[in-house]
């Protein structure tokens, strides 16, 4: 699937932020299944005993999004950062929620439409990997970013470097030292 072209988005991004709700329902629209193939290909990584749907994840980040004040992004790839990041918060809350309810029922219920969507498992470790990430932030946080937006966000090396102002050959020495540094704060017991 190609990705819609940059110019349309951020026109769309510039009137939601110039306060234009409509162009915020139009900018979601134009990049929901975009935000749902990133969401499904995420959480078709993980696996274990929580449940979440890709589509329950991105109308959640959706809703998100336009219940708040527009923040500023300059073009389709910076929003897709932002929608990374949010992705990222709300896993790790649901992630977290469920292992609190984990001994206490809590089951999920789901609609005849929602049950034709195959249901995507989380890693309950995704919480550590939230926390690791996070302490990653504090040593260095462009690693972090380029984490984020590949992880989470799905953004290819190219976006990213765009993104950040910097080469596609730094956004791979950030992943591999990222990628190695969290790999070792997961294997060590605290």
């Amino acid at each position: 699937m190609q990705p819609e072209p940059s110019e349309p988005i951020t026109g769309l991004l510039n009137a939601w932020t110039a306060g234009d709700p409509e162009a915020g329902r139009q900018l979601i629209s134009a990049v929901y299944r975009e935000l749902r193939r990133l969401a499904a290909v995420y959480l078709h990584k993980e696996h274990g005993p929580v449940t979440l749907q890709p589509t329950a994840l991105v109308n959640e980040l959706c809703l998100g999004m336009l219940s708040r004040a527009p923040v500023s992004c300059e073009n389709r790839s910076h929003f897709l950062h932002l929608a990374a990041q949010q992705m990222r918060r709300l896993i790790v809350d649901y992630a977290r929620e469920r292992k609190v309810l984990k001994r206490g029922g809590g089951q999920a219920h789901f609609s005849l439409d929602e049950a034709r969507e195959s249901v995507i498992e989380v890693d309950s470790r995704i919480a550590d990997l939230d926390d690791a990430l996070i302490r990653l932030e504090q040593l260095d946080s462009r690693p972090a970013s380029v984490v984020e937006m590949r992880f989470y966000g799905g953004l290819t090396e190219q976006e990213i470097a765009d993104v950040l102002g910097i080469s596609v050959a730094t956004v791979r020495r950030d992943w591999e030292f990222a990628r190695s540094w969290l790999l070792a704060q997961l294997a060590s017991p605290d």
